[in-house]
């Protein structure tokens, strides 16, 4: 019995101190729309991706084609130049591969860029929604459009436009 009666006020206490803090909520997908130079960098992303999509496909077609042509003529090749052949596939197709790994692996060459033109806009969101949270004393700020727990919000606590605001997009 004292057990539960313990455990009821130590809930109790719980939710009267977490009451007491403030909360407030960012819409990411909103303030970087509104962000410009997110826009330039994105536009930038995919035609780079573009371009390196295209030169992936383009070696992909030509190792199909040596493989085509492979197969048409495999019946007048000697065991020597079937094995140069088949390697000669094998490694364009390698080629491909590792092509398209630097490219858009984990690591790869999209990732980089996707970071460097990205992360100093981030770098700056974060610090302006650290500096409101400072001033205005928020111990905690959620993202909404990356939560898909938040059913409903109460718009007096999106602090979007401020963020906008401090980073110099008033909206």
């Amino acid at each position: 019995m004292k057990k539960i009666v313990l455990m009821t006020v130590l809930v109790f206490a719980f939710a009267i101190h977490a009451s007491a803090q403030k909360y407030a909520l960012v819409d990411m997908e909103y303030i970087l729309k509104n962000i410009p130079s997110y826009e330039m960098a994105n536009e930038q992303l995919n035609q780079v991706s573009q371009r390196w999509q295209k030169e992936v496909e383009e070696k992909a077609k030509q190792a199909e084609q040596l493989y085509k042509d492979y197969q048409s003529n495999m019946v007048f090749l000697t065991e020597d130049m079937k094995t140069k052949k088949e390697e000669e596939i094998l490694a364009k197709e390698k080629e491909v591969n590792e092509l398209r790994r630097n490219y858009f692996g984990p690591e790869g060459e999209l990732f980089k860029k996707r970071e460097s033109l990205m992360k100093p806009i981030q770098d700056d969101i974060y610090n302006a929604v650290k500096k409101i949270s400072e001033e205005k004393g928020y111990m905690m700020i959620l993202d909404r459009a990356s939560s898909s727990s938040i059913i409903f919000a109460s718009p007096r606590i999106d602090i979007s436009n401020e963020v906008l605001a401090k980073l110099g997009y008033s909206k």
